[in-house]
């Protein structure tokens, strides 16, 4: 059995060999496939960095105290609140249509051309694309034309505008864009490391990187938007707090001054106890009025206190080699496909059709 197996093997062998030039040729037509299809496809960039950032964590009794001591008149429920911010919604955070919507509107630059132009134009008007591509989208253009001749254009909101209804109305042009610039747009979360990889690849390096340094530096910005709302909540209202405190002295010192000015040579027992209340009043407006002072500096405090710790570990540079395609693995990949069809025509394919020729010529006679 063995060497029936063995003696197969050898046959499967020397039919290869035997066309081994139609093997070869087929390898060949892979080959110019393979390069046509790599050459065809635009090359694309991709800039990242790297993010260090704290952990979330829910507050504790000190914190607590410490905020209800800022802010005496303030519930401090406000400070049992648990951060909700966790490294998993970070991705959904950049993936979110509102932070797409403002990506679009980012200057940027072609790294031949200073140009600025916003990304939604960069990525209609100078994006590259395979002929096969424009092949293939020219009928759906078509048809999407003329169905666009029998329907009426709905007026859509613009991007920024603000509403009673606060509703989100994007144009089909404008939902393209988002899409396009999540697919380009990736965050990945080591939560070992607790490291955030931001990466954006576009078709010119420039973009890539501004896109991705205009990434983690807004990202940086919702997260300390989040995490220090409450402390700034409390922070405007102990500055409020505070220049009405401030304006109550200022009024009890000017008239502490005029009744002394006005009075200053008589010793009538009245005069001298108005004088003394009207001097009271103003000790106890310096008092709440630095007390005042004192709070709005805790809470100043705590604002950079609560702020998240977000280190650029490796910052983002413009990206010298491209990152897409591989063409050697296209090549390759080519004519392995090529050559394994070339086998498979050569063991089994070829005599397949011999034998259903042969078998039609023999029910014809």
């Amino acid at each position: 059995m063995n060497e029936k197996q063995k003696i197969d093997w050898l046959e499967l062998f020397r039919k290869i060999c035997a066309s081994r030039r139609l093997l070869l040729k087929v390898c060949g037509i892979g080959a110019v496939v393979g390069l046509i299809i790599a050459l065809s496809i635009p090359k694309e960039y991709t800039a990242s960095t790297l993010v260090a950032h704290e952990g979330t964590r829910s507050r504790s009794f000190s914190d607590i105290r410490e905020l209800a001591n800022i802010t005496p008149g303030m519930s401090a429920s406000i400070a049992t609140d648990r951060d909700a911010l966790f490294p998993s919604l970070y991705s959904t955070i950049v993936r979110s249509t509102p932070f797409l919507l403002q990506l679009s509107d980012v200057e940027v630059r072609r790294q031949k051309d200073s140009t600025a132009m916003p990304l939604a134009r960069y990525l209609k008007e100078h994006q590259k694309k395979p002929w096969w591509k424009a092949v293939t989208s020219t009928p759906l253009r078509l048809i999407g034309w003329c169905i666009s001749l029998f329907r009426e254009k709905p007026e859509m909101n613009h991007i920024g505008k603000k509403e009673e209804s606060a509703l989100l109305q994007l144009t089909r042009e404008e939902a393209a864009i988002v899409r396009t610039i999540a697919s380009r747009v990736k965050i990945e979360i080591d939560r070992k490391k607790r490291v955030i990889s931001i990466t954006a690849t576009m078709q010119d390096p420039l973009v890539a990187a501004i896109v991705a340094d205009t990434v983690q530096a807004r990202l940086k910005a919702y997260m300390t938007e989040y995490r220090t709302n409450k402390s700034r909540k409390i922070l405007q209202y102990n500055e409020k707090l505070c220049k009405e405190a401030q304006a109550e002295y200022r009024a009890a010192q000017d008239r502490y001054a005029r009744f002394a000015d006005a009075n200053r040579n008589l010793a009538q027992l009245t005069s001298r106890a108005e004088r003394a209340r009207l001097r009271s009043e103003m000790e106890l407006a310096q008092l709440a009025y630095n007390r005042s002072e004192r709070q709005v500096q805790a809470a100043k405090a705590r604002v950079r206190k609560v702020a998240p710790v977000y280190t650029v570990i490796q910052p983002v540079t413009v990206p010298l080699h491209p990152s897409k395609p591989n063409k050697l693995l296209i090549l390759a990949g080519c004519i392995l496909l090529s050559g394994a069809g070339g086998i498979g025509w050569i063991l089994f394919a070829r005599d397949f059709i011999r034998r259903i020729k042969k078998n039609e010529q023999y029910v014809n006679r």
